[in-house]
C-alpha cells in the first residue's frame, strides 16, 4: 500500500516564567499575571511551572504567596520536574515549609494522572501509515453494518488519531453529511489533517457519483483551512476502496 507522508512537529519549549521574587498575594498582581487567568486567555501552556504549580498547591501560607511557595519548591529540585516527581510524599512535607499533607497529595495526584495520560496516548492514538491502517482501524465498526455511517478521523502532524467522530448515519444507500459539522470537529481539535472513512452495506467497493462530489467539496473546503486531506475510505463487508491509492486526491 501506499505510505502516508507527514510533516514532523518541531519541538518547542515554552519559556514563560511568573513573576520574579514575587512575595505578595496573588490577588495584588494584575489580572494579565494572575495564573488561572492567564490559562483562560492564553492556554494553559502560556504558564510557567511555578504557575502550574501554584495553581495545582491552591494557596500559600501566612506571609508567603502560592506563586512564592512554588517557586521555593522548584528552587528545592534544582528546576527540575522529574527530580521533583522522584520526591517521596514525606520528603516533600519535610523539605518545604508550607505543604502539608493535603497539598503534597494534590501535588502527586496532578504528577500520576499527567504520567498515566502520557501512557494513555502512546496506547490510544494510532498511526496512519496507509489505507489499510484505516480500514484495519475501522472494519470491526463498519462492515456488519446494515445502514450507512460516515466518519471523521482527526490527526495529528504526525498523523495519529487523536479522535473518532460519527458525523452522520442514514439507510442502506445513504447518508447526509453536513461539511459545516465535519469541518467544526476538525477546527475544535484543531487538526493538522483528516481521513475519511464510510461504509457501503451492499458490498460495492467503488465509489459512488455522490461520494465524489463529496469528496472534491470537502478536500477543497480542507486546503482552504490548511488541513490535509490523507483519504476517503470506503469500507465494505468484503474490503475497501482507497481515494488516496486510486490517486483521485
Amino acid at each position: 500500500k501506499k505510505k502516508y507522508l507527514y510533516a514532523k512537529a518541531n519541538n518547542q519549549v515554552c519559556m514563560n516564567t511568573a513573576p520574579d521574587n514575587f512575595n505578595g498575594r496573588i490577588c495584588d498582581l494584575d489580572d494579565a499575571d494572575k495564573p488561572r487567568e492567564k490559562a483562560l486567555a492564553h492556554g494553559i501552556g502560556a504558564l510557567s511551572n511555578a504557575e502550574l504549580l501554584a495553581i495545582i498547591l491552591g494557596s500559600g501560607q501566612q506571609g508567603k504567596s502560592v506563586i512564592s511557595l512554588a517557586q521555593e519548591l522548584l528552587a528545592r529540585c534544582d528546576q527540575r520536574l522529574s527530580q521533583l516527581a522522584r520526591m517521596t510524599i514525606s520528603e516533600l512535607i519535610r523539605d518545604v515549609k508550607g505543604i502539608g499533607p493535603a497539598k503534597a497529595i494534590s501535588l502527586y495526584a496532578a504528577i500520576e494522572l499527567g504520567s498515566r495520560c502520557q501512557s494513555a496516548l502512546s496506547e490510544t492514538e494510532p498511526q496512519i501509515t496507509s489505507s489499510d491502517t484505516i480500514y484495519q482501524l475501522m472494519r470491526s465498526q463498519l462492515e456488519r453494518l446494515g445502514h450507512e455511517e460516515f466518519w471523521l478521523l482527526v490527526l495529528s502532524q504526525a498523523n495519529r488519531v487523536r479522535r473518532k467522530y460519527r458525523i452522520s448515519q442514514g439507510g442502506m444507500a445513504a447518508t447526509v453529511v453536513d461539511p459545516k459539522i465535519l469541518f467544526k470537529k476538525a477546527i475544535d481539535m484543531q487538526a493538522n489533517a483528516i481521513v475519511m472513512v464510510h461504509n457501503h452495506p451492499s458490498g460495492q467497493c467503488h465509489p459512488s457519483p455522490e461520494d465524489d462530489r463529496l469528496t472534491r467539496k470537502i478536500t477543497d473546503g480542507a486546503s482552504l483551512l490548511d488541513i490535509r486531506v490523507l483519504d476517503h475510505v470506503i469500507v465494505t463487508p468484503n474490503g475497501y476502496f482507497s481515494y488516496h491509492d486510486q490517486g483521485r486526491l
